[in-house]
């Protein structure tokens, strides 16, 4: 006879209740595999964004506050990622954004000479605006605003993005070089013979092989498997170690309050300049992520409009003030987040998942960061191919679709920028509607954000002039 009372129901079940699983035709393995495989798809940023800032931040030298940016970049990714599964509830991850992390460090820092304390400062600044957007529903207006087959576009376009990063890693520093520049053609066919490129197409076949055969986890244990081999034949070197313990960020903590005060000594002028360029980048680069794997994911309504987008969106604003205060620069939703879903993540416990693996990740640095790149360039192409899908839903037909469409997914990729390419797209959209003489099918929001566009497009030609 079974006594238990709802009260004492098990864990997973009180789990599965609030994240609804049943609803999303999900389970608890299922999410623990998929929040995993996010997690593992972009743990290099625990490595990566410390040493892009360690170039701006530091005390005495460079490098100096390593241990303590490694630990602000968990604890921030960790915070958004957080609120992103419990409030937002979706199995979207969120960190310190690259792109953004080379512009604070080498354009703001280096290039315009500004104390790296005034920058953090524009970061916090950048995240109560974003607070205040999100509050007064303006930035679930401009997602709900994207054209269908803009969001479609950018969908695959993140795809093609995405595997484009993964296949033209440095094999330097361990990354794929199937992709290698070129002086004559810009891009070409790399060193077949290298071995991490090597590694890589044996680590794309192997991953391709565990999908083929609908593996669960298939991409997770393909970045292992991967990683592995590329251990034991001695292309990577083994983890130093398992565990370490981490560095509090002490003097990290608080400092863009100190940079609040010092904004005047930095220039107004540049000050409201870096402000814009935060605000920018994050802005559409989210909406880009947002609207990109709500079609992969089928959260899209049938309208257009993304179901708690402020909630997700609050995510991203309250991660990027909290990453400010620990000492990093603007946390966004990552696109990694395909890979998760790919595996079959649906609710937020996939977020959640995700973000206590940040949470122990600070414990773990030595072996994190002896995950060579090329064992993830797998997963992230295999995601590329099913993030192409959403092509699809394009009406090709319609040159008022096709080409903003085309272009858009082209942009991505080749400018390295989710923002550019959705630029491009919003720009052409409403001038292809007007040449066909459709314009007053154009919600207002489209024509004011590709006035936007096209006035930043003029700054920085005259700029460059």
């Amino acid at each position: 006879m079974n006594n238990s009372s709802p009260d004492s129901m098990p864990a997973p079940t009180a789990i599965a209740r609030f994240f609804d699983f049943a609803g999303l035709k999900t389970d608890l393995k299922t999410e623990v595999i998929a929040g995993t495989t996010t997690f593992i798809t972009m743990a290099y940023i625990l490595v990566v964004n410390p040493d892009i800032l360690s170039n701006a931040i530091f005390l005495q030298e460079s490098g100096d506050l390593f241990g303590e940016l490694v630990v602000a970049t968990g604890i921030s990714a960790a915070i958004a990622t957080l609120i992103m599964g419990i409030v937002a509830k979706y199995p979207i991850a969120l960190a310190p954004g690259m792109g953004l992390n080379a512009f604070f460090a080498f354009s703001v820092v280096l290039g315009l000479g500004i104390d790296w304390r005034v920058a953090l400062a524009a970061v916090f600044i950048e995240g109560l605006l974003f607070i205040i957007l999100t509050l007064t529903n303006l930035r679930a207006a401009i997602i709900a605003a994207v054209p269908e087959c803009l969001k479609r576009a950018t969908a695959a376009g993140i795809g093609l993005f995405i595997a484009y990063i993964a296949l033209s890693g440095n094999p330097d520093f361990g990354g794929a070089g199937i992709i290698v520049a070129s002086e004559a053609t810009t891009t070409t066919l790399g060193n077949l013979g290298r071995p991490e490129t090597l590694m890589a197409i044996v680590g794309i076949l192997i991953t391709a092989a565990f999908v083929a055969r609908r593996v669960k986890g298939a991409l997770l244990w393909g970045i292992l498997a991967s990683a592995l081999l590329g251990w034991l034949l001695g292309i990577s070197p083994w983890p130093s170690g398992i565990v370490g313990l981490p560095i509090w960020p002490a003097d990290l903590i608080g400092q863009a309050f100190v940079g609040m005060g010092q904004i005047a000594t930095a220039g107004w002028a540049n000050f409201l300049a870096i402000l814009f360029v935060f605000l920018f980048v994050d802005l559409f680069d989210t909406i880009g992520t947002l609207s990109g794997i709500g079609i992969q994911a089928g959260y899209i309504a049938e309208d257009g409009t993304l179901p708690r987008a402020n909630q997700a969106l609050m995510a991203d604003a309250v991660g990027t003030t909290a990453g400010a205060l620990l000492g990093t620069s603007t946390v966004t939703s990552y696109i990694e987040s395909a890979s998760g879903i790919t595996e079959g993540g649906r609710s937020g416990f996939t977020a959640v998942v995700t973000a206590g693996c940040f949470v122990l990740s600070i414990f773990f640095i030595p072996l994190l960061s002896a995950i060579p790149g090329y064992a993830t360039a797998s997963a992230l192409v295999i995601v590329g191919v099913l993030m192409m899908g959403s092509v699809a839903g394009i009406r090709w037909s319609d040159p008022a679709e096709s080409i903003p469409s085309f272009l858009t997914i082209l942009l991505m990729p080749l400018t390295y920028s989710i923002a550019e390419g959705l630029a491009v797209g919003f720009i052409a959209y409403p001038l292809i509607k007007a040449f066909q003489g459709k314009a007053q099918e154009i919600n207002w929001v489209v024509w004011m954000i590709a006035a936007i566009f096209v006035l930043r497009f003029v700054l920085m030609a005259l700029e460059i002039a």
